[in-house]
């Protein structure tokens, strides 16, 4: 994610290196070792560091890491952690009184260890203050790109993805748990074939009376096999479809707020400003100052 130069596609390039206590050749549990040329000094000047999963969570975390990430975020440093590098996260006592993702294997043992972290065990990741917790190894793919797409906006976030091959967006609070790959419906209408004419819709007033109709099932059947499908419900994954809409126009486009409201299906600026605000923790028109000026 932000090791590689990918600057040939105009996108970010960060400033990027992998550190450990100890320098030198640092065995995996993959059957090969890693170069590590830096020490822990070099998180001292990190705007991010990122936890890999902590293989044996029964071993201690050595004191020089609790510090060293202690300090990052004294400093105002953001930390990210994937899988179980959320241990030692919580070893540091830096998610006492947060809510917190792991893996869904290890996430009662994350409770029972630390009863002072508030563990959601279903989601995706978990943005709290300086701290992003993430579940397993696609999820943290998730969690670093909407890092991405918060400080590059959803048109480089997007752009990175499709160089990845990956999902441009999926909420950090989706179920880390999906029961079936997209199904389709005993009537034989594939549910992804209609997530891709909700997607084309966004503008229009879609309820899950009308979905489900087009599905041709019950209302209630329709609600539980498109959770089963995507690990949400209809209505927050439009919600969430809907504001990455917003944000691609806000930054795209010079469209007026009830234009931009319209076509991401928000109906008025009103309700717009209402969600965004909610979800993104900014105003529209902030978002629309920060991105098009970065772009210009």
């Amino acid at each position: 994610m932000f090791g590689l130069d990918r600057s040939d596609d105009r996108l970010p390039v960060y400033d990027f290196a992998v550190c450990a206590p100890r320098p030198g050749a640092v065995e995996t549990t993959a059957g090969f070792a890693i170069q590590v040329d830096h020490g822990l000094d070099r998180m001292a000047s990190a705007d991010l560091v990122t936890i890999p999963a902590w293989p044996d969570l029964d071993r201690s975390v050595p004191s020089a890491i609790v510090e060293a990430l202690r300090s990052a975020v004294a400093r105002g440093a953001q930390v990210l952690s994937v899988c179980t590098g959320a241990f030692p996260l919580a070893v540091a006592g830096l998610l006492d009184g947060r809510r917190a993702a792991t893996h869904w294997q290890f996430a009662d043992r994350l409770a029972e260890r630390y009863p002072e972290i508030r563990v959601d065990r279903d989601v995706l990741y978990v943005e709290d203050g300086p701290i992003l917790t993430s579940a397993g190894a696609a999820a943290g793919i998730d969690a670093c790109l909407h890092v991405v797409r918060r400080e590059h906006g959803a048109a480089t976030a997007n752009a990175l993805a499709r160089r990845m091959v990956v999902p441009a967006h999926r909420s950090g609070g989706q179920a880390q748990f999906i029961e079936l790959p997209v199904p389709a419906a005993a009537t034989g209408y594939e549910l992804s074939g209609l997530i891709d004419w909700m997607r084309a819709h966004l503008d229009r007033p879609l309820t899950v009376e009308t979905l489900a109709a087009r599905a041709l099932t019950s209302p209630r059947t329709f609600a539980r096999r498109f959770k089963a499908a995507t690990g949400t419900t209809p209505l927050r994954w439009l919600l969430d479809q809907r504001l990455q809409r917003a944000e691609e126009l806000l930054e795209s486009t010079d469209l007026p707020m009830d234009a931009v409201a319209a076509r991401a299906g928000f109906g008025s600026a009103d309700a717009l400003r209402h969600h965004f605000t909610a979800r993104r923790g900014v105003t529209p028109g902030t978002h629309r100052r920060t991105f098009r000026s970065e772009q210009n």
